[in-house]
């Protein structure tokens, strides 16, 4: 018997696309940090960065860029035409939040129906959609920051825009870092995102 998958083809792979370019931009965009800290005083090894020197950095940072974009339009298109968003991140209360991070914290999370998100993933998946959207902007106002003043201005001038994107970059890290052992503890869950079922 055929049932509805808890995760549709197009998630999945959207989800795997995003996953892949941000993997790609997190590491060359560390050896470009590195090329001019916005802080001194963190340096990244070079042994987890991506692309070897500053120019080949860039070459992969770029490349990875346009699948982000174009991927992340996507998925943003087909979750709200589909009303998914609606339906899988809402309704969100700080209660139900506070509720959920107590009891997983206990081990007392339930997670035997994996098509519905707890109060944290769901604020975990909301904050990763808007922090992917601040790094576009943040990275479009250092890399064309003539062709969009007004962007520079709002995140503070190239300065600051340098220093939203790498705080930015910090949460899509610490997102990963969680999300994977979330899934360790949970494998079921990556079942799922790879067959659907």
């Amino acid at each position: 018997m055929l049932t509805t998958p808890i995760h549709p083809l197009w998630l999945r792979l959207t989800h795997w696309l995003n996953a892949f370019a941000a993997l790609i931009m997190m590491l060359s965009g560390w050896r470009i940090y590195d090329a001019s800290p916005v802080f001194p005083q963190i340096v990244i090894p070079p042994s987890i960065t991506l692309g070897g020197w500053l120019g080949g950095a860039l070459q992969w940072h770029f490349a990875a860029m346009w699948l982000l974009f174009f991927n992340g339009i996507t998925y943003l298109a087909f979750n709200l035409l589909s009303g998914r968003f609606r339906a899988k991140f809402f309704p969100l209360s700080p209660r139900a939040v506070i509720h959920d991070l107590f009891a997983a914290l206990r081990g007392k999370l339930s997670h035997a129906d994996l098509r519905q998100y707890n109060a944290v993933q769901k604020l975990a998946y909301l904050v990763v959609v808007i922090d992917l959207i601040v790094l576009v902007l943040s990275g479009l106002a250092i890399w064309k920051s003539v062709q969009f003043p007004v962007l520079r201005e709002l995140m503070g001038g190239y300065d600051r825009a340098r220093i939203v994107h790498f705080c930015a970059m910090a949460v899509m890290a610490a997102f990963v870092v969680v999300h994977v052992a979330m899934v360790a503890l949970v494998p079921r869950s990556l079942l799922t995102m790879l067959r659907g079922r």
